[in-house]
């Protein structure tokens, strides 16, 4: 229930019903659409909000849905239903353009089933019935005129009228030959008058020839005659076609009996492209204005994170402009948020976005909010925006006030959404802020839930010591006396009357005098207004300064994480590589020694052979001597180039050089990157970095020569196309490559839209272009870099 009638127009809702509209292709989508009312029913709220969710997934990330036609078949349906009528031509190929795409959509939705659970049960048992558009299919040619041989008698009406045509124009052509030649007939060649071919005569001839004159020129001098045998021909003609429209008539009123028995099908297929026109038409919109399905509840009660109002956000969309979000929560605790404020900061705008978000998910339709928003259910809603003064009812704007306040009282209960703007304002201020407040206890005591803007002391305090009302206010900058239009809950504003006067330019001995005039308190209070909302805003700009650094932080902490993992990896292998390595050479070691001592058992000592096998013996275990390395020097700028594989020095790491600025480089190892002063690097062949560095390191950065600047997500999802160009780009801009190019296709056009608006978040992005028209086009997105 709504009080009063016109809330819908005050809130917003039917612009954004006529935005929806906008979207429909057809009259019955439109009529649908005007016929959205505002649900109680937590169910039936759910299930609309599901359907539009699924139906804007299918646009954002799934095959287009084949939509193609769409008439209204319950006309057509009717009308086939009585007796003895038939439906035209035209009206046949409706009913079977329309069946094609109810088949195709159907078809469609079988091939994911179980995917979109909710769209699914629009056609839930729902036949399809092919024989219907065999029928057509029979009789109708794919341009929807009836096909020449639809029956026996109709091809051979078709053809008699084909040949007594080809005989009437053989016959005058003859004639017409004839009559030149002798001279007869005057300038020109046969013309047609009455629907009827002419022969030009001279008027002084036209006895000449036998025949009927339809028509003669201006000046008298040239008649247009039709020869008698032609005549005869012609009339022919015309008793065929007769004949061929009663046979068409007899088919078409026998394809229509046939079509009846199929009537409340046919109504069943028209309710379904209804449904779908309309659920459409809800997903483009939400599309348009980024919007989301937040969890709904069946409580009276609403948590809305970065919500936008729809209607301000297509503006401001236009001018390139973005929307400050609302974060929100009205619940047990907090029923009543009371908001407090300067003028044009944006009390009355937020107010009106909670009124307006909440009417939309009561009708089924997505909002513009984080998916984390929790939207209850309420019965009622009582709305007062706007002066409804009326002189018809002898009402004043405080009277109208006052009569809605006497109806909110009477009525509301804990499931009502009350909305006023500027409560209590129009009367004198030393007795509209009383009854305001008694009008404010008396709905706490009830429950009520919802928001009230107020200039009002009163209210402030009250609302600062009342259980179940809270205070909020509207933020403002007063060093450069501008709104920043985010709400603040927790604290009331100040109104800035005279921050805002003097920068206006009232004059300052109006401005003293004014404040001569207000109690002390009153100016205690404004002035402990104003210093809270400098301290809020201190507070908040030095909060957003601190979770930048803690990102900056943790990214860092992360990064150091990764590399000390990576580390403590290499380390491991090397030792047990090492070690190894050791065992090997003890054992090749042992072998050694024993098959020399056999030999010189075997040689019976003879003492040169003894002396032989020894220095055999050294030799091969010196091979295995550890030798001292002496320090390389550092590396100079000419031998070190990217690409490059170095050593740090004092160290076992290994990376690749993927770049060199003035005395350092920048070495890659694994996914890290690292900054190291040249002469603390070794360079190194590409042999001696263990197998599972250079593995890691073509898995990560690969080869530049390798890598290639394009990417096709044609057929991805959103979510995977953009992960993938974002890796791509990554890329791109460490190799310092210019620009990038990618393949997403056309289709709705809604892929392209997203990656280009993610794309434009970017710094080093310069501009974004179409490929050349005969090469792709706007399937295709070229991105420059800076």
């Amino acid at each position: 229930m709504l009080y009063p009638n016109n809330s819908i127009d005050k809130l917003g809702f039917t612009e954004v019903k006529e935005l929806i509209k906008a979207h429909c292709l057809s009259v019955m989508g439109q009529q649908m659409v005007d016929k959205i009312q505002v649900m109680s029913n937590y169910e039936q709220i759910s299930k609309f909000l599901s359907q539009a969710h699924e139906f804007k997934n299918i646009l954002q990330n799934d095959a287009a849905l084949p939509i193609y036609n769409f008439f209204d078949i319950k006309y057509l349906a009717n009308k086939a239903r009585l007796e003895g009528a038939f439906l035209t031509e035209e009206e046949f190929y409706q009913v079977l353009a329309s069946l094609t795409t109810v088949f195709a959509v159907i078809a469609y939705f079988n091939e994911r089933e179980g995917q979109y659970p909710n769209l699914e049960a629009l056609f839930e048992h729902l036949p399809i019935e092919k024989a219907i558009i065999k029928k057509i299919e029979q009789v109708i040619d794919p341009k929807g005129k009836i096909k020449p041989n639809a029956s026996r008698e109709l091809s051979d009406i078709t053809s008699g009228i084909a040949k007594a045509e080809q005989d009437a124009r053989r016959k005058i052509d003859q004639i017409f030959k004839s009559a030149s030649g002798n001279g007869w007939t005057a300038d020109g060649s046969l013309t047609i008058r009455d629907g009827r071919l002419c022969i030009p005569l001279l008027a002084e001839n036209k006895r000449k020839l036998k025949g009927f004159i339809h028509d003669e020129s201006a000046s008298g001098q040239t008649v247009y005659m039709e020869p008698e045998e032609v005549f005869t021909l012609n009339n022919k003609i015309r008793d065929l076609e007769f004949e061929r429209r009663r046979e068409i008539v007899k088919i078409l009123t026998a394809l229509t009996n046939e079509l009846r028995p199929y009537v409340p099908l046919l109504l069943s297929y028209h309710s379904l492209l209804t449904k779908l026109d309309f659920v459409r038409a809800k997903a483009l919109f939400a599309i348009d204005i980024e919007g989301e399905m937040p969890q709904v509840i069946n409580e009276a009660k609403l948590k809305l994170v970065n919500a936008r109002h729809p209607l301000l956000f297509l503006n401001f969309k236009k001018e390139h402009k973005t929307v400050v979000p609302l974060n929100l929560q009205i619940d047990e605790h907090a029923r009543v948020v009371v908001v407090s404020g300067p003028n044009a900061g944006g009390k009355s705008v937020c107010m009106k976005t909670v009124g307006l978000l909440q009417l939309m998910v009561q009708a089924g339709l997505l909002i513009p909010a984080d998916e984390a928003s929790v939207v209850g259910v309420f019965k009622q809603f009582f709305v007062d925006i706007g002066d409804d003064q009326s002189i018809e009812s002898d009402l004043s704007t405080y009277s109208a006030h006052l009569s809605k306040m006497k109806h909110f009282v009477e009525q509301a209960n804990g499931k009502s959404l009350i909305l006023i703007d500027e409560f209590g304002t129009g009367t004198d201020p030393q007795f509209g802020g009383p009854i305001a407040e008694a009008v404010l206890e008396s709905l706490n005591h009830k429950k009520v839930k919802g928001m009230v803007t107020t200039h009002y002391s009163n209210l402030k305090i009250f609302a600062g010591h009342t259980e179940g009302i809270e205070n909020a206010s509207m933020l403002f900058n007063n060093v450069e006396m501008k709104p920043l239009y985010i709400l603040e809950v927790g604290k009331p504003g100040s109104s800035y009357a005279f921050e805002i006067a003097q920068k206006i330019g009232l004059p300052q001995q109006v401005l003293n005098l004014a404040k001569n005039k207000i109690s002390a308190g009153q100016k205690n209070v404004d002035t402990l207004l104003v210093g809270l909302e400098r301290e809020k805003k201190e507070i908040l700009d030095t909060r957003v300064k601190l979770d930048k650094q803690q990102k900056q932080v943790d990214i860092l902490l992360a990064e150091n994480e990764k590399l000390k993992s990576y580390l403590e990896e290499n380390k491991k292998v090397l030792i047990r590589e090492a070690k190894d390595e050791a065992k090997n050479i003890i054992l090749n070691a042992n072998k050694l020694v024993e098959n020399t001592i056999a030999e010189i058992k075997s040689s019976n000592a003879d003492k040169e052979k003894t002396k032989d096998l020894r220095e055999n013996l050294n030799r091969e275990l010196q091979k295995n001597t550890v030798k001292t390395e002496v320090a390389k020097p550092a590396v100079t700028e000419d031998e070190l180039k990217v690409g490059d594989w170095v050593k740090l020095v004092d160290s076992e790491t290994t990376g690749q050089v993927i770049e060199i600025a003035k005395d350092n480089v920048i070495i890659a190892i694994g996914d890290l990157r690292t900054v190291a002063k040249k002469k603390r690097v070794q360079k190194v062949s590409k042999s001696v970095v263990p197998k599972e560095v250079r593995r890691s390191m073509n898995s990560h950065t690969g080869d530049i020569a390798s890598f290639s600047p394009e990417i096709d997500v044609r057929g991805m999802r959103t979510e995977d196309a953009l992960g993938a160009i974002e890796r791509l780009f990554d890329r791109a801009l460490m190799m310092g490559f210019g620009n990038l190019k990618i393949l997403h296709g056309k289709g709705d056009g809604i892929l392209r839209k997203m990656i280009r608006q993610y794309l434009k978040k970017y710094d080093q992005v310069d501009r974004l272009e179409d490929e050349h028209a005969d090469r792709g086009g706007d399937g295709i997105t070229y991105v420059y870099f800076k």
